[in-house]
C-alpha cells in the first residue's frame, strides 16, 4: 500500500524517514567515495555514453562496477550519463584509469599540454602543471590555494581556464552569467574543481554569494549555509559543502584581502602572445584532456593514501596565510630550484599586500605609531592625530580629529587606548601588538626609548 508521507502527521512522517534510512537496499547515485582503504570515482565511456564506477581497494589495482553495496547497507550506483551536466560536458569525466608512467613524466607531459595551448610565464606554467595534479589529490589536504588568471578581454584568460581546467580532477565550468545557485548545488553533490570565467561577477548579490564559496572553500570542514525550505515551508537551513580546488578567470580583484591571499595569480596578456599557439582551439585538445584525465585518476588510486602535507618546506620567509596555501602544491613538487622559485614569487606577491597594506588608512596611522614609540611609551592619541594630519593631511585633503585617529587604533589596528591623566593614550602594555603589526605591514620596528 502507498503512504502519502505528506498527510502524515510529522513525528509519524519523521519515524518512517528513519525506517527508510536502514533499508539495507538504499541506491546511492554516487560521483566518489572514499570507504577505509576503497577509492570510487565515476568514469564515462565517451562513445557509449555510458557511467560506471571505478573501485580500488588495493593501490592502484581496480574493477568496474555497476553498483558497491557498502557495509553500511547503501548500494552505489553510477550518476546518470545522461545527467544535464554530465551529458551537456559541464563537468568533465576520466574513461578509465590509464598507467601513468612516473609523477616526473606526468607532470612533464601536463606541462606540455598546457604549453601547446596557452601562453603563461615559465614559473607558473610549472605551477599550473603541479596544481592540476594537486586537484587530483586535494582531499589528502586541509587547506587548499587557487588558481588566477587575471587580464582584460583578449587576453587568453578563456582558453587558458580551458587548458588548465579540462585536465582537472572533475572540472565543473562556469561563468560570471551563471546564477550562483547551481554552482552551490553542484559543488555540494559532485564535488570536483571549479572553473569560473569572468569571476568579478557583475551583480552584488552573486558576488558576494561567490565570496561566500571562495571564502569556505579553501578550508576543508566549512560549508555554506544557506536558507532553504522544506515542502511544508518549514525553515530549514541547509549545508553546502565547497571545499576543493578552484580556477578564476577576472579582470579585476576582489575587495577582501584576505580572499585575495589565497590566489595564485598570473597576469595575461603583459608581452606578446607567442607564434606557435593556435587561435582557434584545436579539436585534439579535448582528447588529450582525456588522456590526461585517464592517466591522473590512475595516479590518484596509486598515491592519494601516501600523500601528506610537508611541514618541513614551511618557509619563515613567508606570512602564515601563504605558508598554508603554498604547502599543499610545495609539497608535490619534487625538485627544490622550483620550490625555490615558487617562495621567490610568493615573497613578491607578499610584498605586493604589504605595501597596500602600508598605503591603507591603518597603515599610515600605525606608521605614525611606529615612528613615535621609537622615541617614547607611551604615546597620546592626540600625539598621532597631530603627526598624522601633518604627514598626510595635504593628500588627503582634510584633517582627522582625535576621535578618528581612535577608531582606526581600536577599531582597524585593535589597539586598545586608555584614559591617563585626562588624555587618550595607547599604553606600553601595546608594545607587543605593534610588533606583531608592524611584522605584518613590512615596517621597520626600532628599539623604543
Amino acid at each position: 500500500m502507498l503512504v502519502n508521507l505528506s498527510r502524515l502527521p510529522w513525528y509519524l512522517r519523521l519515524v518512517h524517514h528513519v525506517d527508510m534510512s536502514t533499508n539495507e537496499n538504499v541506491r546511492v547515485p554516487t560521483v566518489a567515495r572514499i570507504e577505509g582503504d576503497t577509492i570510487v570515482e565515476l568514469v564515462l565511456d565517451p562513445i557509449k555514453k555510458n557511467t560506471a564506477l571505478v573501485v580500488s581497494r588495493f593501490k592502484g589495482l581496480w574493477n568496474f562496477e555497476l553498483e558497491l553495496k557498502l557495509a553500511t547497507g547503501e548500494l552505489l550506483v553510477p550518476y546518470s550519463g545522461r545527467n544535464n551536466l554530465i551529458a551537456n560536458r559541464c563537468v568533465l569525466l576520466p574513461a578509465h584509469p590509464d598507467d601513468y608512467g612516473s609523477k616526473s613524466e606526468l607532470l612533464a607531459d601536463i606541462e606540455a599540454f598546457l604549453h601547446r595551448y596557452v601562453d603563461l610565464t615559465p614559473v607558473f606554467e610549472k605551477i599550473a602543471a603541479h596544481y592540476v595534479l594537486l586537484t587530483w589529490v586535494h582531499d589528502a589536504f586541509n587547506e587548499l590555494p587557487y588558481l588566477r588568471l587575471r587580464g582584460d578581454y583578449g587576453t587568453g584568460k578563456t582558453r587558458g581556464l580551458l587548458a588548465i581546467g579540462s585536465p582537472c580532477y572533475r572540472p565543473f565550468f562556469a561563468s560570471g552569467a551563471s546564477t550562483t545557485s547551481p554552482i552551490f548545488h553542484t559543488l555540494d553533490r559532485l564535488g570536483g574543481t571549479l572553473v569560473i570565467d569572468e569571476a568579478d561577477f557583475r551583480f552584488s548579490d552573486a558576488a558576494s554569494d561567490i565570496v561566500k564559496v571562495l571564502n569556505n572553500g579553501n578550508v576543508k570542514g566549512l560549508p555554506v549555509l544557506r536558507t532553504m525550505q522544506n515542502r511544508d515551508k518549514e525553515f530549514n537551513p541547509r549545508a553546502f559543502k565547497v571545499f576543493g580546488p578552484k580556477i578564476l578567470a577576472m579582470r579585476g580583484s576582489y575587495d577582501d584581502p584576505a580572499l585575495e591571499s589565497r590566489f595564485l595569480t598570473e597576469e595575461m596578456g603583459l608581452r606578446p602572445l607567442r607564434p606557435d599557439i593556435s587561435i582557434p582551439l584545436p579539436d585534439q585538445m579535448e582528447e588529450e584532456a582525456l588522456a590526461l584525465r585517464n592517466r591522473l585518476l590512475h595516479y590518484r588510486l596509486c598515491h592519494l593514501f601516501e600523500i601528506k602535507p610537508d611541514t618541513s618546506l614551511l618557509s619563515p620567509q613567508l606570512e602564515a596565510r601563504t605558508n598554508q596555501i603554498a604547502l599543499p602544491l610545495l609539497s608535490l613538487m619534487d625538485d627544490p630550484d622550483l620550490r625555490a622559485a615558487v617562495v621567490q614569487r610568493l615573497q613578491l606577491e607578499q610584498e605586493e599586500r604589504q605595501a597596500r597594506r602600508r598605503d591603507s588608512v591603518e597603515g599610515k596611522v600605525l606608521g605614525v605609531v611606529i615612528e613615535l614609540t621609537a622615541k617614547k611609551w607611551p604615546v597620546s592619541v592626540g600625539s598621532v592625530a597631530s603627526q598624522f594630519n601633518q604627514r598626510h593631511g595635504p593628500d588627503m585633503g582634510w584633517i582627522v580629529s582625535e576621535k578618528w585617529i581612535g577608531n582606526i587604533l581600536r577599531n582597524r589596528l585593535r589597539l586598545t587606548t586608555q584614559k591617563s591623566k585626562g588624555v587618550y593614550i595607547v599604553a606600553s602594555e601595546e608594545k607587543s601588538k605593534v610588533a606583531t603589526l608592524a611584522a605584518r605591514y613590512n615596517f621597520n620596528m626600532p628599539n623604543a626609548a
